[in-house]
């Protein structure tokens, strides 16, 4: 889990970079959010991390995330959250081996507060 600290430090260093600061949840995700509410969007959150970012070997790394079509697949790209490379560079969850449970529970922590964050701002 990430505290709500760590969290804003963390988006600060992520707004940095102009690949990750131009994904924002669109007026389709919000009510895809709305619709399905918040705990629906974190077992999905559950769901994608475990089958297509935690296992050991991923044969599509990099490219097994889409960059449209789910709010949970927003999110991983702005919170470096997409694919083993990213996780390593900005989170420090190394390539080569099965995640965690407790790096698993991260990042679904990291996706919801950004989902959350969105939400509320209403960009």
């Amino acid at each position: 889990m990430i505290s709500d600290e760590e969290y804003q430090k963390l988006h600060e260093r992520l707004s940095r970079s102009a690949f990750r600061s131009r994904f924002h949840l669109k007026e389709r995700e919000r009510a895809y959010v709305l619709e399905k509410g918040m705990d629906t969007i974190e077992r999905h959150a559950y769901d994608f991390i475990i089958s297509r970012l935690a296992p050991e070997d991923i044969p599509n790394d990099g490219k097994q995330t889409p960059m449209k079509g789910h709010p949970v697949f927003i999110a991983q790209h702005a919170t470096a959250l997409c694919c083993r490379g990213c996780a390593e560079k900005w989170h420090k969850i190394s390539k080569g081996r099965k995640m965690t449970e407790s790096e698993i529970d991260y990042a679904v922590s990291v996706i919801m507060h950004y989902i959350r964050d969105e939400m509320a701002s209403g960009r």
